[in-house]
C-alpha cells in the first residue's frame, strides 16, 4: 500500500510531504542539494534526472552518453547523475527523487514483486520499463592466478558487492550454485566496483564480484596496473543456475575485452532503463527515440552503443512498458505490454 514519505529537502530548507508509490520506509533520508529532486515536474518542464551508478561502472559512463544524446537531439533535457545502483535507483524513484534510472532486470523484478532486496522495503510499482539496453555480465575478477574456478573462492577474502545490492544477490546465487555459503565458506567484504579494484591492488581481498557491462572501467583500470584474471563458470553449474533463476543468461566475454589470454564463460542479466509512471509520454518517447534514432553516434562514443537493438529493447516481460516507449516501439513494428 502507498504510504506518505517525509522527505527533508536540504536545498529548499523546508519539509515537503511526498506521496510514495510503494515501499515500507516511514522516513526518507535527508538529501544534499545535489540529490534533491527537481522542483518542476517532468511532464511540465521536459527535464529528467537519470540516476545511474558509481563513476567506475558502466551505468554512469554509458548513462551520461545517452543523456547527452537525448538532450542534444530532442526537446527533452536529461541529466545523468551518479546513483547507488539498481536498488538505490528504484528506492529514489519511489521517493520522487528521479524520473529515470538504470536497473538490473532481476532487481527490477524484485522491486515490482516486493521480494528479495525489497522484501523489507515493500513492493514498488510506480515505474514502468523504458527499454532493455544491453547485458550485464557477472564478472569474478582476481589478480591471483591460482583462483581458476568458483570453488577456488572457498576460504578467500571476496568482495560480494554492497550489502543488499543486486551484485550481492548475484554473488550469493553463483556461490550457492557451487555449494558455497557466503557467510561460512568465504570471508565476505561488501564493496562497490571502485573500492573492490583498489582492495585487489592493495592485496586486501583475493577476488571480487562485479556485475556490469564489459568492459567495466574498474576492471580495465585494474588490468592496466596488475595481471588480472576473470573466473569462468562451467556449463553444468550455469545450467543449474538458470533452471533455478531464469533471469540469467549464459554469456561469453571475449578475451580481448581486457587483454586476457582466453574467453571467459559466465552469466548475465539485462541492463534496463525504467521511468516513473508520471513522467510524460512525450518525454519518454523522446528518450527512446533519441537513443534508437542515433545508434551510430552513440556507438562511436561508447562500446555499449553497438549492443543496442530493438529486439532486445522490447524483450522485457516482467514489468510493463511506459506508454511513451510503447508508442515509439509501435512505430517500429513492435508491440510491448503496458499497464
Amino acid at each position: 500500500m502507498k504510504k506518505v514519505l517525509s522527505l527533508l529537502l536540504a536545498a529548499l530548507m523546508m519539509a515537503s510531504v511526498l506521496t510514495a508509490c510503494g515501499g515500507k520506509k516511514e522516513d526518507a533520508p535527508a538529501q544534499t542539494p545535489a540529490e534533491t529532486p527537481a522542483e518542476t515536474p517532468a511532464a511540465a518542464g521536459g527535464e529528467l534526472t537519470f540516476t545511474t551508478g558509481g563513476s567506475s561502472g558502466t551505468y554512469y559512463a554509458f548513462g551520461s552518453v545517452l543523456a547527452g544524446q537525448v538532450s542534444s537531439s530532442t526537446g527533452t533535457k536529461v541529466t545523468a547523475v551518479e546513483g547507488k545502483g539498481s536498488q538505490g535507483n528504484v528506492e529514489l524513484m519511489d521517493m520522487e527523487g528521479a524520473q529515470l534510472g538504470f536497473v538490473q532486470s532481476d532487481v527490477m523484478s524484485y522491486a515490482y514483486e516486493g521480494t528479495n532486496l525489497f522484501a523489507d522495503f515493500g513492493k514498488v510499482d510506480c515505474f514502468s520499463t523504458v527499454a532493455a539496453l544491453y547485458m550485464e555480465q557477472v564478472q569474478i575478477v582476481t589478480i591471483d592466478p591460482s583462483i581458476k574456478t568458483v570453488a577456488d573462492l572457498k576460504g578467500k577474502n571476496v568482495s560480494i558487492g554492497d550489502s543488499g545490492s543486486g551484485v550481492f544477490y548475484n554473488a550469493v546465487d553463483i556461490l550457492s550454485a557451487y555449494g558455497l555459503d557466503y557467510e561460512k565458506d568465504i570471508k565476505p567484504t561488501y564493496q562497490g566496483f571502485g573500492d573492490s579494484a583498489e582492495a585487489l591492488k592493495d592485496g586486501k581481498i583475493d577476488a571480487a564480484f562485479v556485475v556490469a557491462g564489459a568492459p567495466t572501467t574498474a576492471i580495465t583500470e585494474l588490468a592496466s596496473s596488475k595481471p588480472t584474471y576473470l573466473v569462468s563458470l562451467d556449463d553444468e553449474h550455469i545450467d543449474a543456475l538458470i533452471a533455478k533463476s531464469p533471469y540469467y543468461s549464459k554469456y561469453v566475454i571475449p578475451a580481448d575485452t581486457y587483454g586476457l589470454d582466453a574467453d571467459t564463460t559466465t552469466v548475465a542479466v539485462g541492463a534496463v532503463v525504467i521511468a516513473r509512471d508520471d513522467v510524460s509520454e512525450d518525454d519518454v518517447y523522446n528518450f527512446v527515440s533519441g537513443v534508437f534514432e542515433n545508434l551510430d553516434a552513440i556507438a562511436a562514443v561508447h562500446a555499449k552503443g553497438s549492443e543496442l537493438n530493438l529486439d532486445f529493447a522490447t524483450s522485457v516481460t516482467s514489468v510493463p512498458y511506459h506508454p511513451g516507449a510503447a508508442k515509439y516501439f509501435a512505430e517500429k513494428g513492435y508491440t510491448v505490454p503496458t499497464k
